[in-house]
C-alpha cells in the first residue's frame, strides 16, 4: 500500500506542476486506484486522487469526507481539518500557494467564527469572521508596523477601535467603512492631539486641537476653509498672543501620514474552492445561494460587530439563546426635551449661558491643585463679568443683549472638574458647541427648569437663591467627600453660575451644571425615583401611558435588583458613606434615581414575551436607538481601559427579579419576589441633595403628621430620613446568589 501511495503522490505533484487551474470534470470520477483502510464499521480512512488532479486523504463516511481529513487542490491550495458530511466545518487550517494561511473555525466552507489569517507579506488578523469576512472584535497587524484593535464589519473597521501607527501616533474612537468617522481622538507622538468629530477620515464638525503646552483651539472643523471657524485659548497662566497657526494645516500637514493602511487581499476564499468529489457537486452548486445570505447574516449580528457581550462584559461569539424580557410593553425611547432654537422664549438665555461658560472655562488660570485653601470655599469668592453685545477686552462680541455673568467659587469647581476627569475642551464642546440645548417639557416639583446638552452628558438645573446658599454652605464637605470616595453615588457638580439679565426687573437666573446619570449607549426602558416613603409616592398612570422617560416612584416599583457579590458589597459601603455625609450636612428629601435597560430588547420592540427557562447568563446586544454617542474622551477611556466604563452605578450588568404586592390597607413598600428574573444593565445614583431641613420642611412635617402617619411622609428629620432611606434601599438591592 505504501508503494501505491507514493506513486499516487508523485502523480498528484506532477499534476500540480503542469496544471494552471482545475480541468473540466470528466465523466469518470476516479482514474487511478483508491487505497482504503478500515477505521471502524462506518468510518473509513481513504486516499483519493481525482481525475482533475485534486487529492484527498482522511476519514470517509457514506460517500463523504467526515471527521478529519486533508484536501489538496492542483493550484497549490490545501485544507487540513474537520469535515461534516462533505462540508469543511469545524476547526481547520487553509493555506494558499503564496504562503498565506488561515487557522481557526470554518462553517460550510466559509471562514466563520474565530480564526487567524496570516498573509504572505506578514499581514496578520486575529479575531472573529462571518462567511469569509472579518466581522466582530479583532486585531490587525500590518506589514508596515501599524496595528489596529477594535470592531469590524463586512471586512472593514467599523465601530469602536484603536489604530496605532509605527511612529507612535494613534487614533482612538469610532470607525465606519474603514475610515475615522464619528467621535474620536488622534494623538501625535509630540504630545499634540485632536478630540472631536470625524467624517470619512477627516475632522468634520465640533472639535478641539490641543498642543502639548496646554493651549488649545476649539471650533468647527471642515476641509472647506469657508466653513472652518474657532477660537484659540492659551495655556493656563500664559498671556501669549494666539499662535500664527492656520487650522487648515491640520489637514495639509498634521494628517498627511495619518491614514488607515489597507489589508492584503485574499486571492480566493476557501468557500470559492470546488470540491470535486462524488456527492458534493450539488452542495457546491448551491454555495452561491449561501453567499447571498452574507449581508443578512452579518446584519443579524448584534451591536453591528458579530459578537455579543456576555454577563461579565467579555466578548463571546453568537449564542442562540435570547435574554428574557418583561411582560410589559416597552416603547421605543424618545429623545427628551424641546430643542431651544431661535424664537424660543429661552433662546437668548441659552446663548448667555453658553457665552458665560465658554468664558469661565477657557479663561487662563494657574494650574489647579486639588489641595485647596479654605478661602477658595468662601461664599463671597465669586467673579462678575460684563458681556456687552459689541464685546470687550475679555469678552467676544455676541448677538444677544447685554448681560452680567457670575462664577461662584471658580477655583473649587475647576478642581472638581479635574477631580472628575472632565477635559476642559470636551466640556466646552458639550455645553457651548454649535448644538443647542434641550429644555425638558415640564419643570420639576421644586419649580426648577432642566436643560440637557445635545450629547446628553450634562444637565443644567435652575436654582432658587436658598438652594444656592445651601450648596455653598455644604461645598467644603462635598468636595472633601467626593475626593475621598471615587465611587460616590451623590450627584457630580461641575459649575455654579448666575446670569443677570438687563431691564427694570434685573432678573437673576442661578443654575448648576451636573452630570446626567443616564448618558449611555444603552436605552433606558424604565426609570424610578426611590425615597423609602409611601405618601404620595405613586405615579398613578396606566401601563399604556407609561413612557421610557416617565419617572416612576416607590409604590410603582415592581422589582428587586440583584448585584454580583463584589459590586453589592461596594454598593452597601458607599450608600452608608454617602448617607452619613448627607446626614451630617442636615440634608433630607434626596432619592435614589434608578434606570433599567432590559437586555435583548431592541428600541423598535414594543412588546416582549419572556422565554420561560433559566435566568442564567444571557447574551445582550446594543442597539442604534437614538442613544447619545460617546465623546472622543469617553471612547479613549473605554478602549484603553474597559473596566473604567463599568463602575458602581454606571453600565452595571445585574438581574431584576419581578415582585408582586399583597392587597392590604397599608401600602406594601417592597413586593414579594416571584423568582422571575431578567438580565438588565442598571444605572443608579443619589440625586436632589440640596434640600436641608429648614423651617419650611419642619412646618411641612408638622402639618402632614396631623393627617398621616409621620413615618410615611418624605419631610422628616435628616437622621430619621437617612435611616429609613438605607433600610429601604437595602431591601431593594440584594446580593445575587448565583
Amino acid at each position: 500500500m505504501n508503494r501505491d501511495f507514493n506513486s499516487i503522490v508523485k502523480v498528484w505533484e506532477a499534476a500540480v506542476r503542469k496544471s494552471a487551474g482545475p480541468k473540466k470534470r470528466a465523466n469518470r470520477i476516479f482514474s487511478t486506484p483508491m487505497s482504503v483502510a478500515h477505521v471502524d464499521d462506518d468510518v473509513y480512512q481513504v486516499e483519493k486522487i481525482l481525475n482533475n488532479g485534486d487529492f484527498y486523504t482522511g476519514q470517509w463516511l457514506n460517500n463523504f469526507p467526515y471527521g478529519h481529513g486533508k484536501y489538496l487542490w492542483t493550484d497549490g491550495c490545501m485544507y487540513v481539518g474537520e469535515w461534516q458530511k462533505g462540508n469543511i466545518t469545524g476547526k481547520g487550517r487553509f493555506s494558499w500557494p503564496s504562503g498565506a494561511t488561515y487557522e481557526g473555525d470554518f462553517k460550510n466552507g466559509f471562514m466563520d467564527g474565530k480564526g487567524t489569517y496570516i498573509g504572505s507579506n506578514g499581514d496578520t488578523y486575529k479575531g472573529f469572521w462571518v462567511m469569509d469576512m472579518k466581522n466582530g472584535q479583532g486585531t490587525q497587524s500590518y506589514p508596515n508596523g501599524d496595528f489596529y484593535d477594535g470592531d469590524w464589519k463586512k471586512g472593514l473597521q467599523n465601530g469602536h477601535g484603536r489604530y496605532q501607527w509605527k511612529n507612535g501616533n494613534h487614533y482612538i474612537g469610532q470607525f465606519r467603512n474603514g475610515l475615522f468617522h464619528g467621535n474620536g481622538t488622534l494623538m501625535w507622538q509630540n504630545g499634540n492631539r485632536y478630540d472631536g468629530c470625524w467624517e470619512d477620515g477627516f475632522p468634520k464638525g465640533n472639535g478641539t486641537f490641543r498642543w502639548c503646552d496646554g493651549s488649545f483651539y476649539v471650533g468647527v472643523w471642515s476641509k472647506d476653509s469657508k466653513e472652518q471657524s474657532g477660537t484659540y485659548y492659551p495655556s493656563s497662566g500664559s498671556d501669549d498672543d494666539p499662535l500664527e497657526w492656520d487650522p487648515m494645516d491640520l489637514f495639509s500637514v498634521d494628517l498627511v501620514d495619518c491614514y488607515v493602511c489597507g489589508c492584503e487581499k485574499v486571492s480566493i476564499f476557501p468557500s470559492q474552492k470546488n470540491l470535486n468529489m462524488f456527492g458534493l457537486e450539488e452542495d457546491n452548486n448551491n454555495k452561491h445561494l449561501l453567499s447571498k445570505k452574507v449581508t443578512e447574516r452579518v446584519s443579524n449580528y448584534s451591536s453591528e460587530d458579530g459578537s455579543y457581550s456576555s454577563y461579565d462584559g467579555s466578548r463571546s461569539p453568537m449564542i442562540d439563546s435570547v435574554p428574557r424580557v418583561p411582560h410589559m410593553r416597552l416603547k421605543a425611547p424618545k429623545r427628551q426635551g424641546e430643542t431651544i432654537s431661535k424664537g424660543h422664549k429661552n433662546y437668548e438665555l441659552m446663548l448667555n449661558l453658553q457665552l458665560g461658560i465658554r468664558h469661565a472655562v477657557g479663561r487662563p488660570a494657574p494650574s489647579t491643585s486639588l489641595d485647596l485653601k479654605n478661602s477658595a470655599f468662601d461664599p463671597k469668592e465669586k467673579v462678575w463679568t460684563k458681556f456687552p453685545p459689541e464685546g470687550s477686552k475679555h469678552t467676544p462680541p455676541h448677538p444677544s443683549c447685554e448681560f452680567r455673568w457670575k462664577d461662584y467659587c471658580p477655583v473649587v469647581f475647576r478642581a472638581l472638574r479635574k477631580l472628575f476627569k472632565v477635559d476642559p475642551a470636551d466640556y466646552m464642546i458639550s455645553l457651548c458647541g454649535n448644538d443647542a440645548l434641550r429644555e425638558l417639557s415640564s419643570p420639576g416639583k421644586s419649580g426648577s427648569f432642566f436643560y440637557l446638552t445635545n450629547d446628553d452628558r450634562y444637565m443644567i438645573k435652575t436654582m432658587k437663591k436658598s438652594e444656592v446658599k445651601v450648596f455653598l454652605r455644604m461645598l467644603p464637605g462635598y468636595y472633601k467627600h467626593v475626593r475621598a470616595f471615587e465611587n460616590t453615588l451623590v450627584t457630580k457638580f461641575f459649575g455654579l453660575h448666575c446670569v443677570k439679565l438687563p431691564g427694570a426687573s434685573q432678573k437673576k437666573v442661578r443654575f448648576v451644571i451636573m452630570g446626567n446619570l443616564f448618558c449611555s449607549q444603552y436605552a433606558i426602558h424604565r426609570r424610578f425615583d426611590l425615597k423609602g416613603s409611601t405618601f404620595g409616592r405613586t405615579t398613578d398612570k396606566p401601563e399604556e401611558e407609561i413612557e421610557p422617560t416617565t419617572t416612576l416612584k416607590d409604590l410603582d416599583l415592581n422589582y428587586i435588583f440583584r448585584l454580583r457579590k463584589s459590586w453589592f458589597q461596594e454598593f452597601c459601603r458607599q450608600v452608608d458613606k454617602d448617607c452619613d455625609f448627607l446626614e451630617q450636612e442636615r440634608i433630607m428629601d434626596y432619592s435614589m434615581l434608578v434606570g433599567l435597560h432590559f437586555r435583548g430588547v431592541s428600541a423598535s420592540s414594543e412588546a416582549g414575551t419572556p422565554a420561560r427557562g433559566s435566568g442564567a447568563h444571557t447574551p445582550t446586544g446594543t442597539f442604534d436607538d437614538g442613544a447619545p454617542r460617546l465623546s472622543g474622551v469617553d471612547v479613549d477611556r473605554i478602549v484603553v481601559d474597559p473596566s473604567r466604563w463599568i463602575q458602581l452605578g454606571i453600565n452595571m450588568p445585574a438581574r431584576a427579579e419581578l415582585t408582586t404586592r399583597k392587597s392590604c390597607d397599608t401600602p406594601q413598600l417592597v413586593g414579594e419576589p416571584t423568582g422571575e428574573t431578567y438580565e438588565i444593565i442598571i444605572f443608579f445614583g443619589i440625586i436632589d441633595i440640596l434640600q436641608d431641613y429648614d423651617i419650611s420642611k419642619k412646618l411641612e412635617h408638622a402639618y402632614k403628621s396631623f393627617q398621616y402617619d409621620a413615618t410615611t411622609i418624605s419631610a422628616v428629620d435628616p437622621r430619621l430620613y437617612s435611616r429609613r432611606f438605607r433600610d429601604f434601599i437595602f431591601r431593594v438591592f440584594l446580593e445575587d446568589p448565583s
